[in-house]
């Protein structure tokens, strides 16, 4: 049987299921309990040790990074203008093959999350508003929203990591576009979920991005700062910080009754483990 692209990703897929399945995933201990949000797939890394998901600040090395970075990008668009060209001169010369071919690796090309690498490029400003009515901001969300169903949002059979990557680049694009759109705060949750849960080793991005969500506007109808608090107490590991969300939770989302209890119950569990650590020094 030939070995397509799309089989190959549905065995990975599949396999991460059974993996997953075989062994203790913390995840499951408060999906269940979560309010709008939905089980998806989450791309283990197997050789990881649990170091590898501690709480990092991820700063720049030095002046040498930033000069590799920028070289970096600069190549990685003139690779894609050449291929954009390289199919364009195909298709007017009747070389349908060959423009296929083309196409089909810029395609490929969609479904890589490209990293830009220093976070204040990685992520914006935490100083945007997101108070204003910008139809066109409205489709963008739209758009990223039915590709991340297309992906296989709240359907993990119906994985396909090419849509997450593309769903996560409209939302990006949304808030680069118009950045002060009463729909930056979506998008920003949304590229949170994305990067939570369905491409690897992402957790430091994801938290950044719902912090996002509840800076750029504090009433946001998302419950970001509960998934930035989950994320923090079971993959990241740093308690203080997700002890510090939970409060805020119970503060800011109210309106999530199940969320809330939870938060209730591992406030109470962070802080006696608290009492006990410090009483046995």
């Amino acid at each position: 049987m030939k070995i397509t692209r799309f089989n190959r990703m549905m065995l990975i897929v599949w396999g991460s299921v059974v993996v997953s399945l075989s062994g203790c995933n913390v995840d499951g201990v408060y999906r269940d309990r979560q309010v709008r949000t939905t089980p998806a797939i989450k791309i283990p890394n197997l050789l990881a040790s649990p170091k590898d998901h501690e709480a990092v600040d991820i700063q720049i090395a030095d002046a040498r990074e930033v000069d590799l970075v920028e070289d970096m990008a600069a190549h990685r668009a003139k690779y894609h203008e050449g291929l954009a060209k390289l199919r364009e001169y195909y298709e007017v010369h009747g070389h349908a093959e060959k423009a296929k071919w083309a196409a089909y690796e810029i395609d490929g090309l969609r479904s890589v999350k490209a990293f830009r690498f220093l976070m204040d490029a990685e992520i914006p400003s935490d100083q945007l508003r997101a108070d204003t009515s910008i139809p066109e901001a409205d489709a963008l969300l739209a758009k990223g929203q039915d590709l991340m169903k297309r992906g296989g949002h709240g359907v993990p059979g119906l994985y396909r990591q090419d849509l997450m990557v593309q769903a996560a680049g409209v939302f990006r694009e949304l808030i680069e576009t118009y950045p002060s759109s009463d729909k930056i705060d979506d998008a920003a949750f949304y590229c949170g979920e994305i990067h939570k849960e369905y491409l690897p080793d992402q957790e430091t991005l994801a938290v950044k991005w719902y912090e996002r969500a509840w800076a750029w506007n504090p009433d946001t109808e998302h419950p970001a700062r509960f998934q930035a608090a989950v994320v923090y107490d079971y993959r990241l590991h740093d308690r203080d910080r997700a002890l510090e969300l939970y409060q805020a939770v119970i503060a800011k989302e109210s309106a999530f009754d199940s969320n809330v209890r939870f938060a209730v119950r591992r406030i109470d569990e962070i802080t006696k483990k608290h009492r006990t650590v410090s009483a046995t020094r």
